[in-house]
């Protein structure tokens, strides 16, 4: 087993801790469980290298808040927050904070190792693991005038039913757009996307 491959799960749901630390052990990972970000906090600074799954929803302290934390302390586990349902504004809220990814609650282990995968790269060389703000530029730079705005829309966390109003078209029309923008851009999810938009400085 590689020890170098740590990783910290903070959730206050123990079947969560549980069940993500079976799937990660016997993936060959070294898991560390945490059931709150206080616990989590006190011991970071002195935690070897690793990625932090890291639940949005938590009494006391609350992932986000856990995540500002870690920045302000300069702690630079790479972190993949885990979302509910309806919990994509704050997701977003927390690429834009640093997160490597975000996953929606259930998920399944292919996309976990996928996230933990990103993550890792991040951890061992931060270079490899962002695209160059200019190559994001150029890439972002084919897409259309309103593909862009349905982008800016995304980065604000808004639904497809928020940006077709906020833009007077259909939601249909907004659907169109984000499913072109993806091909144009060569990703395969919205976190994706987030990514290449971050790192190009896009804003909402």
């Amino acid at each position: 087993m590689d020890d170098s491959r740590r990783v910290y799960v903070v959730d206050d749901d123990e079947s969560v801790r549980r069940s993500a630390g079976f799937l990660l052990r016997t993936s060959g990972y070294v898991v560390t469980t945490f059931g709150s970000g206080t616990d989590f906090l006190k011991e970071a600074r002195d935690l070897e290298p690793g990625c932090v799954l890291l639940d949005i929803r938590m009494p006391e302290m609350d992932g986000l808040e856990v995540q500002r934390r870690m920045n302000g302390r300069g702690i630079e586990h790479p972190v993949i927050m885990l979302t509910g349902h309806g919990d994509i504004t704050t997701a977003v809220e927390a690429m834009k904070c640093g997160a490597v990814d975000f996953l929606e609650k259930p998920f399944e282990k292919a996309q976990l190792v996928s996230a933990l995968n990103a993550a890792f790269s991040r951890l061992h060389d931060r270079d490899a693991a962002h695209a160059s703000r200019e190559e994001a530029k150029l890439r972002i730079a084919v897409l259309t005038p309103r593909e862009q705005d349905v982008l800016r829309g995304l980065v604000r966390g808004h639904p497809n039913k928020t940006i077709a109003y906020d833009l007077g078209i259909s939601p249909r029309t907004v659907e169109v757009h984000r499913a072109n923008l993806m091909t144009k851009l060569d990703v395969q999810s919205l976190s994706d996307a987030l990514r290449l938009a971050f790192s190009a400085g896009l804003t909402g």
